[in-house]
This record gives C-alpha cells, sequence and structure tokens, in this order.
C-alpha cells in the first residue's frame, strides 16, 4: 500500500499524525497507520464524544454491566438481558441492502458475544423525501436487507420506527437495536489476558470487503458516494447463524476466557480492545489468517470489515475442545496469536515486524477534542414561528396526518419481517409504542422500545435530548414496565463545526438529566457522527433504546381501546403552544417555534402514575401523546381497537395546541366506568390532572369536539388511512 493513499485513507489530521510520530519516536508504518486511522475514528475512538459521554450516569438498580463492553447488560427476575444499539448508516447510504443487513449482523454479535441469546431487534430508521426515487431505492434495500439477514438467521424484528424528513435525503440512518437473554452466570467479557493464552479466529474467511468501514463511517459523505462501495460489508446470514450457535456453546462450556466480534476496524479493534481491558499484550502472525482472497496484505487483514468473523481468547490446553465444536458447526478457524505480557500490539507478516505499538497509544491516549458550547445562530431564527391561517376543517388536517408516512401504520414494513418467529411476542409491533415478550418459563414480560425526534433536537438540544430518553421510556411505562435500562445512537453532523457541536453537547446533557431524574442508567451505545453529504448536515437524531421488564405479563395493556363504553382519559397537563409539531410542520413545511413542553420530573410522576394504574389492573388501554398530537392518538387507538369514540370537552387552550400539539407527559388511557374513583385516587397521589375525555362508542365514528371545532369521521376511514402502504 502506497504511504500516501494510507495517509489520506484513515482520516489523520496533519497533527494527528504527527502525534502519533512523537508516540512511537518514529515514522510510522503503513500498517500502523491503518491502525491508528482506524481506532482513532470517532466510530472506534470516541474522540469528539468521549468526554460528553463520561457524564452520563452509569449505575442503577437493575445494572449487571455497563458501558465498555460489547453490550450493557440488566437483570430481570433470574436472567440477565443484554442489549445494544449501534448504527450503519454510511454503508446503507452507499449500499441499502448490504448495509442494513450486516447492521443486523453486527448488533446480533454484539449480544450473543455476551453469552446472550438474542431474542430480538428493533429498528430505527429515518429517510429522505419520500417521494423521491432515491428515498424509495434507499427504503427498499434498507428493509429488504434487514428482514433478510433477521428472518435467515431467525431472530425477531418486533418494533422500531420509520421517520421520513427532507434533511435525511443523502444522508439516511439505520439503527439497530438487539435484545438477548442469558443466565447470569454465562455473561462473559471481551478480555484477552493470561500471558501464553491464544488468540482463536472463527467464523468466516477475511477478504477485501468493509475495507477501512471504520474510517468510511467517520467521515462526510459526498454526492459521488457510490465510489465508496468497497467500504460496505458483505453479509451471510446462514453463517452468522452458526457463529451464534458455536459461541454460545463454547460460551456455555467455560471454554473461552474472552470473546469479541470483529466489528468496526476488524481484526486491529477486537485484538486490541480486548488486549486493553486485561492489561496485557499480543502478537498476531497475520499469515495465519483464513483468508478468502488470494495476496492480501497485513494492511488489508487488519482493516477488513469482513463479516461473520468471532476472536477468542482461549487457553493452550481447551484447544481441541475448542476445534471440536468448529467442526461440529463446520466453522473456518486458526489460532492467530497469543496473549503476552508486553503491553505491546505486535503484528508479524511472513516473519516481518510491520506493527509494534503501545496498546495505550490505540486505546487509551487517544486525541479528545473538547470545544467551546456555542449556541448556533439558527436557533433564534427557527423559533419563529412563520405566519400561517389556522385551517377551518380539522377534519382534513386529521386526515393528513393518518396517512403521513412519518405517522402511519408501518405494517408495510413489519409484514415483511418474521415478528412472530420464537413466539414470544405478547403484541402486534403497531398496538403499542414498544414491544412487549415473554419470558418463557415465567410471567415475566420484557419490554423494549427504540425513539428519538430530530425536529425537537433541532430546535433544543437540551429538551429534545431529554424528550428522547422519556418516550422511549414512556412507552414501556405504557405496557406498565418499568424502565431498566437504556441505550443510545448519536446520530449527528460533523462535530468539528460549531452549531453541531452545541447540538451535541446540548443533547448529552438532557439525556443526562433525564436518565437521572428517571433513574435509568446508560448501559452503552454508539456515536455515529459526520453524517452529512456536500457539507449539509442530518438533523441531530439522538436515538434512545429502551428495556425494561413487568413482573406478570398478564397485567400488561396496549394502545387500542377495548371495549364499547369505556370512559377514555387524558392523563398529563394539556399544553399551549404547536412548536415542532407535525401540524405546523404539514402547514407551513418548516421546523418551527418552540420545542414541545417537557418538565423531567412531571414526567417521572406520570410515568409511575400509569405504572400503577397498571399493576392494580384499573385500566384496559394506555397510549402516550407524542407526534401528531392528542388528535392523532385517540384516532389511532379507536381505529386499532375498531371502535368509535364520543369526544367533547373544553379548556381555555387553543384548539390546535390542544388537538395537534405535541406537549411531553401526555397519555390517552381507556378504562370501565366503574374505575374511575380508583383511578382519580390513583392520579391524586401523583398530584397530576385527569379530564374526562368522552367514551368508546358502538357506532364506529371518530367524533371530537373541542369548543369550536369539530372532527369528524368514520373509524373504516380513518383505518384505511392510517393502513395506507408506502411500498
Amino acid at each position: 500500500m502506497n504511504r500516501e493513499i494510507a495517509i489520506k485513507r484513515s482520516n489523520l489530521s496533519p497533527s494527528e499524525l504527527k502525534l502519533i510520530e512523537e508516540y512511537l519516536g518514529r515514522s510510522p508504518t503503513v500498517e500502523e497507520i491503518g491502525m491508528f486511522g482506524a481506532l482513532w475514528s470517532e466510530h472506534c475512538g470516541y474522540k469528539n464524544t468521549k468526554p460528553l459521554i463520561k457524564k452520563l450516569p452509569t449505575k442503577g438498580k437493575h445494572l449487571l454491566q455497563g458501558p465498555g463492553e460489547n453490550a450493557g447488560v440488566i437483570r430481570v427476575g433470574d436472567y440477565a438481558v443484554a442489549f445494544k444499539i449501534e448504527s450503519h448508516n454510511h454503508p446503507s447510504a452507499v449500499e441499502p441492502y448490504q448495509g442494513a443487513a450486516t447492521g443486523v449482523g453486527g448488533i446480533l454479535r454484539d449480544v450473543f458475544a455476551m453469552g446472550a441469546r438474542p431474542v430480538a431487534v428493533l429498528d430505527s430508521l429515518r429517510f429522505g423525501k419520500p417521494d423521491s426515487p432515491r428515498t424509495r431505492y434507499l427504503v427498499s434495500g434498507v428493509i429488504k436487507g434487514i428482514s433478510d439477514y433477521g428472518n435467515r438467521v431467525g431472530i425477531p424484528t418486533v418494533g422500531g420506527e420509520v421517520v421520513f424528513e427532507d434533511s435525511y435525503e443523502g444522508n439516511p440512518l439505520v439503527n439497530v437495536m438487539c435484545v438477548g437473554i442469558a443466565k447470569p452466570e454465562n455473561i462473559i467479557k471481551a478480555i484477552a489476558r493470561g500471558e501464553g493464552n491464544l488468540l482463536f479466529y472463527y467464523g468466516s474467511k477475511t477478504g477485501r470487503d468493509g475495507l477501512g468501514g471504520a474510517t468510511f463511517a467517520s467521515a462526510e459523505l459526498s454526492s459521488e458516494g457510490e465510489d465508496q462501495r468497497p467500504s460496505v460489508q458483505v453479509g451471510d446470514a446462514f453463517t452468522e447463524k452458526l457463529i451464534l450457535e458455536a459461541t454460545l456453546e463454547l460460551i456455555e462450556k467455560k471454554l473461552i476466557v474472552g470473546i469479541q466480534d470483529m466489528g468496526a476496524a476488524g481484526i486491529t479493534s477486537s485484538s486490541v480492545e480486548m488486549a486493553a481491558r486485561g492489561k496485557s499484550g499480543i502478537e498476531i502472525f497475520i499469515d495465519k489468517v483464513p483468508a478468502r482472497a488470494a495476496n492480501m496484505t497485513a494492511y488489508e487483514f487488519l482493516l477488513s470489515e469482513s463479516q461473520e468473523r468471532m476472536l477468542a481468547c482461549i487457553e493452550p490446553e481447551k484447544l481441541p475442545e475448542v476445534e471440536k465444536i468448529m467442526q461440529k458447526w463446520e466453522l473456518d478457524y486458526a489460532v492467530i496469536g497469543k496473549v503476552t505480557n508486553t503491553e505491546h500490539v505486535v503484528v508479524y507478516e511472513k516473519d516481518k515486524i510491520v506493527a509494534d505499538i503501545p496498546i495505550r497509544y490505540l486505546v487509551d491516549d487517544v486525541p479528545m477534542y473538547v470545544r467551546e458550547v456555542i449556541p448556533p445562530q439558527y436557533l433564534e431564527k427557527a423559533h419563529e414561528i412563520p405566519s400561517f391561517e389556522i385551517p377551518r376543517d380539522f377534519t382534513a388536517v386529521l386526515k393528513n396526518l393518518l396517512k403521513d408516512p412519518s405517522l402511519a401504520s408501518k405494517r408495510w414494513v413489519y409484514k415483511r419481517y418474521d415478528h412472530m418467529v420464537q413466539t414470544n411476542l405478547l403484541a402486534e409491533p403497531m398496538e403499542a409504542g414498544g414491544a412487549l415478550l415473554r419470558i418463557k418459563g415465567t410471567t415475566i414480560g420484557l419490554a423494549m422500545s427504540t425513539d428519538g425526534n430530530g425536529r425537537y433536537t433541532y430546535l433544543d438540544p437540551y429538551r429534545g435530548g431529554m424528550q428522547a430518553v422519556a418516550e422511549a421510556t414512556r412507552n414501556l411505562s405504557c405496557m406498565g414496565a418499568e424502565p431498566y435500562g437504556i441505550t443510545n445512537c448519536l446520530n449527528f453532523g460533523n462535530p468539528e463545526k460549531s452549531p453541531v457541536y452545541y447540538q451535541i453537547a446540548r443533547a448529552m446533557e438532557g439525556m443526562a438529566k433525564a436518565c437521572e431524574t428517571l433513574e435509568v442508567p446508560v448501559t452503552g451505545g454508539n456515536a455515529s457522527l459526520y453524517n452529512e453529504t456536500d457539507g449539509e448536515a442530518i438533523l441531530p437524531t439522538l436515538i434512545v433504546g429502551a428495556v425494561g421488564a413487568i413482573p406478570d405479563y398478564r397485567k400488561a395493556v396496549f394502545a387500542p381501546f377495548q371495549q364499547i363504553g369505556h370512559q377514555i382519559y387524558l392523563l398529563g397537563h394539556p399544553r399551549e403552544g404547536i412548536g415542532g409539531s407535525m401540524f405546523l410542520k404539514h402547514l407551513t413545511g418548516k421546523i418551527a417555534g418552540e420545542c414541545p413542553y417537557l418538565d423531567i420530573e412531571e414526567e417521572k410522576r406520570l410515568q409511575l402514575c400509569i405504572r400503577k394504574l397498571i399493576e392494580k389492573e384499573l385500566i384496559a388501554s394506555a397510549q402516550d401523546v407524542s407526534d401528531g398530537g392528542l388528535a392523532f392518538t385517540l384516532a389511532e387507538c379507536a381505529l386499532l381497537g375498531n371502535v368509535g369514540i364520543s369526544i367533547q370537552v373544553e379548556t381555555e387552550i387553543s384548539p390546535e395546541s390542544f388537538l395537534f400539539g405535541e406537549a411531553q407527559s401526555r397519555i390517552v388511557f381507556s378504562a370501565a366506568p366503574e374505575k374511575s374513583q380508583d383511578i382519580k385516587k390513583v392520579c391524586q397521589e401523583y398530584n397530576l390532572p385527569l379530564l374526562l375525555l368522552g367514551e368508546t362508542t358502538l357506532e364506529r365514528n371518530i367524533m371530537i369536539r373541542y369548543t369550536t371545532k369539530e372532527i369528524s369521521l368514520s373509524v373504516e376511514e380513518a383505518r384505511n388511512l392510517y393502513m395506507t402502504e408506502y411500498l
């Protein structure tokens, strides 16, 4: 490899190259340039975000493993639950099918490398203009990639979200979360220690696909991004299934010291990071690596991100038994190195040392960038609401919201997924803000959700950061589950630009505040920065994945109104304001106004209250009010339950704010009339307002009367609009 090309591919700045020379006391080899470039990338080194990440709360009563491992782990009853979210944004922009498929494969490996069997996948997807040919191409490829890979491995995709906004036109977001279950004693870490222990490679052979993927993921895209297809990995779901079973067998039989999948930066990251955790050194004999292509160089072996590969640390005496398991599952394998006590990574190619680096320089001494947090100029203008006329016909407004592809049913997505495989899912994906799975042999319901809102974070990064945590956890609470922990994916533009750095810093502060107040620790996550195309950044999109549990899933409730004659309530304060709402976006085409109201202390009381109502079996359904506002939520719950509703209420709040504003910390629920007094007592206990809105009816019509405005349409018409299929 030409030295100049290696430097260009590394994305290392001149100052970083100079620092590397100071660290080593010499000029780095081509291989070393590649290794530093990969491990100092934002994707691996978090050089712009680590100082901010350190401020997040990482301790909790249910936590077994926090940040720093393949995945976070919480205790749920007698089980350990591992979960994590990752991004595959840039690869999906260039090659949507393989980009999305390998995103699923990578997050599955993160979870089963902890010793947990994956039971669910959730995806959080963002695309550009819904009517553009490019968007349709990307959506089709991404959905097929996720469904093909997950279906073939046998892991259900049980929930998620799909949002369309102009800013994602050139740079879609593909965030995938995986949840797995293990015995607590089988949880294992990604560590290499014990001088003389072996580095054991298994899975697929190594090729040139995905070469330089970590640095590719840490750079801006250009409209000529198609040229970067070699940076996109190619997946093989069948091999993944074999690796999953082999890995869990190795862990169950206590045959390995530690294990990590070869994700971003491939062999380089897995080996170096494992040694760093063990405070060890390693030697790698690169010629021992099983090769898919002929004449591969050490540089290519070190930086390839070929999929479906694992690296384990094993004791020499256990090698014969490990090899038997590999032969049983028909996997390629090789001993490619060993653990030393030098705290260096030394790479040999044909008995020649091509890299010799103290591991701390690659992992611990990554340059960190802390910038001044300066409010960007765009905020003041963005908070001004463009002039517009309040529509006379609110029925037409609701109809437009119901068929908006960001708000409408995602049946067209999940019907492509085998979401019922493993037979654990307790509700259809569209019937709840999250997903609830049974843990077989118990009454425990395992709840999970992904959420985020780029519009809100654009208008107020701090409140948007809080909102992402609040809504993801609120979705769990609306099913009756207590949130136990969250994982996050930070999807932002170029952090070297002041407005973007402000967005990241303030969003992280908001996330930290929400986690502290709601007592939900952060178990890990992923930073995906440089999400820009030709210099234009995406909306700042903080995605939060939340996981929790309900002791008895038979008490859980979901969104659809259940019975005729039930009373419909609004729990929480209705607020004035339409800023950041889909209502305003539809009328003006702008993301504008003040970010929707959120008081995180009030949010905490709201979630405690709804969980108490569900635990006492006082209510029959629950759905939080979010995108689209109250009128949309009421219509959704009615059409999903196939019942009519009659709503008649008056307050001092303007009709547009009451019906379509998106103020947070509000939940719509239904209950039998005889439960009303007990419901009121619980709400008073948490000092929350309770507003009786109306009731469910036999006539399958949606009737909403609020002051001078009326919405009227049939449930059938609402369902037809809501079920509009994008693909």
